[in-house]
């Protein structure tokens, strides 16, 4: 791989939460799609629901990005890999463009991503009701880190033309000028619920409103201005590259991927199949068997709180779980994925519906938030990822809780972030490794060697 390639790249960041740098990311990836180019999409942050918006409009995956979970060099190699082939590469923030991990670091930033991957930022404001302050918004955003280079305000939520021309004429003569925007859509506006966005399904999205978003960009602006800017880029900073070598495939993971579960790094699952495992979809709420010889499952996050009586109703696949792992098959679940194999999962309205039962206790849902932000994990015995000792970084975002599980102990010890607070999770048999948290493993790449390990030795010992 070149060491130092030149990939035109843009980080697309807000000045807070909610400015619409999402459907900005669609407009403008949309967009530069119409010019023929093709565009690799990215995601700073540990969310998993905003990049499903932009791999339904790329059609390929959308990768985290996230300097705290994934440290430098990984944030580099990932970008690297992901962006080859591609013309054009743009990065979402998250939050506004300097909130992360604290509030006294860049650490976990759209800010220091854009840093480690010397990458211009186009500032999203959402502009409706301002005028002149967009300028003093704009040269704060410049002057507050010299080092970081932003290239452009977009003026988003815009009343009109003139109005968008008078904004850009407030921010004449300053450092970072306004160089393009859109109006409020309230008919292609996303749908969202408690945890942010709707997933971009085929149902939820129509392809319809991601090409109007588009056209709606070009319409307002010349995208020819977005890909010069992307075009400032300098040639990639280097960093060690830890991408895996082809392997051949030694064993097949079976990986849930339906409306109830779709949250998963792009990163991880490449991981397995840089190390030999192939990834092999199917549905809990559909199927009644599980894909034929298979070694380990994955269980991502979802909603299985929304599909609860679906996903009660198959108990064919109920019975197939708990007989893999009755032959001594690994399993491993995050958040919904666990929840689905507690002894029941509990909604709203107090209807208890029965999953797998692998798992003690009966996941809980509350109508406020349960938990969220960072946090580090250490194995407290051997797992399915490895033997005791093994650390890791994830993330937490959860509006349920397991409740009837042992107060202590746990095969995890978690550490949270924010607070440093701990406490076990993590229960089951040996082979099941159930927990709440997301874990994103460029923080330990033995993680998924492990699992892949796992798979193998099962296979080696039904051959």
């Amino acid at each position: 791989m070149d060491a130092t390639p030149l990939i035109p790249r843009l980080v697309v960041a807000g000045t807070a939460s909610g400015v619409g740098k999402t459907t900005v990311m669609v407009a403008l990836t949309r967009a530069l799609q119409a010019r023929g180019l093709k565009v690799a999409t990215f995601k700073c942050g540990p969310d998993y629901l905003d990049p499903s918006y932009h791999a339904r409009t790329t059609r390929a995956p959308c990768h985290n990005l996230d300097g705290w979970l994934m440290g430098r060099d990984a944030v580099v190699s990932t970008f690297r890999h992901a962006s080859q082939g591609c013309d054009v590469a743009l990065i979402e923030g998250v939050m506004g463009l300097y909130d992360g991990a604290s509030p006294d670091s860049e650490e976990g930033s759209a800010a220091q991503v854009a840093k480690w991957l010397a990458a211009p930022v186009l500032a999203v404001v959402d502009a409706s009701g301002m005028a002149r302050t967009i300028a003093a918004i704009g040269t704060g955003l410049a002057a507050f880190d010299p080092a970081l280079k932003v290239a452009g305000l977009f003026a988003n939520r815009v009343g009109s033309r003139n109005h968008l021309e008078l904004l850009q004429r407030a921010a004449l003569g300053t450092a970072v000028p306004v160089v393009g925007g859109l109006p409020e859509q309230e008919a292609l506006a996303f749908p969202g619920r408690h945890l942010g966005l709707l997933t971009a399904s085929e149902d939820s999205i129509p392809t319809q409103r991601l090409d109007a978003w588009g056209a709606l960009l070009s319409e307002w602006n010349d995208a020819a201005t977005f890909l010069r800017l992307a075009r400032e880029a300098p040639a990639l900073p280097e960093a060690p590259d830890e991408q895996l070598s082809e392997a051949p495939v030694t064993c097949r993971i079976a990986v849930a991927q339906d409306a109830a579960f779709h949250f998963y790094y792009a990163d991880n699952l490449r991981r397995l199949e840089r190390l030999g495992a192939q990834c092999v979809p199917f549905s809990p709420l559909s199927d009644t068997a599980l894909p034929p010889d298979v070694h380990a499952l994955y269980l991502g996050g979802g909603y299985p709180e929304l599909h609860a009586r679906q996903l009660a109703d198959n108990q064919s696949l109920r019975r197939a779980i708990t007989d893999f792992s009755a032959r001594g098959g690994p399993i491993y679940a995050e958040c919904g994925g666990m929840m689905y194999l507690a002894q029941a999962v509990r909604t709203l309205d107090g209807q208890d519906f029965p999953m797998v039962g692998l798992v003690p206790g009966v996941a809980v849902m509350a109508p406020k938030l349960q938990a969220l932000g960072y946090v580090e994990v250490e194995t407290t015995v051997r797992t399915v990822l490895g033997g005791a000792g093994l650390r890791f970084r994830g993330h937490q975002f959860r509006y349920s809780t397991l409740e009837g599980v042992p107060a202590q102990g746990g095969a995890l010890r978690i550490r949270k972030r924010r607070g440093g607070t701990t406490h076990g999770e993590g229960f089951g048999p040996p082979n099941v490794l159930a927990s709440y948290v997301h874990a994103h493993w460029a923080s330990n790449p033995l993680v998924a060697e492990g699992l892949v390990a796992s798979a193998r030795a099962f296979k080696e010992q039904r051959s």
